[in-house]
């Protein structure tokens, strides 16, 4: 990805982040895979963050972002944890019980910058992710 610019500033910020459900709960398909996918491109359009790539599995999301330097990653990911599960339970208020109130995801996430491996090894590796997800849904 070219390096982008804010005002006086060129930056080239990639992140690869990966969050879970609370208690990895395999919940992310048909209309909750589609609603999430909506709303997290929503969201990171909101913040300026770019979406490169992204993937949502059963019970876990890839995401591929450029996210601008004036923005933390955790900050960011606050926003996006919090906003998603409010907005994910105003269009799906029947499973509002099932998550304890309005928790959605678990605490943590995992975050790596892309400098260590290059671009294409990350989107290969996510492109791999849904495969595995499709293969093991299929022997289920």
């Amino acid at each position: 990805m070219d390096n982008q610019s804010i005002q006086h500033t060129r930056w080239n910020c990639t992140y690869h982040i990966v969050f879970i459900p609370k208690y990895r709960r395999r919940m992310l398909y048909g209309t909750n895979k589609k609603d999430l996918v909506e709303i997290i491109k929503k969201l990171c359009e909101m913040k300026g963050v770019a979406l490169i790539e992204g993937k949502v599995c059963v019970d876990h999301i890839h995401m591929y972002v450029a996210i601008p330097p004036k923005l933390s990653v955790s900050e960011f990911m606050s926003y996006l944890k919090g906003k998603s599960a409010l907005m994910f339970f105003d269009r799906h208020p029947e499973a509002r019980p099932k998550w304890n109130d309005r928790h959605l995801w678990a605490r943590g996430y995992y975050v790596s910058t892309v400098g260590n491996v290059n671009e294409e090894t990350i989107r290969q590796y996510i492109k791999e992710q849904e495969e595995n997800d499709k293969l093991e849904d299929g022997q289920k």
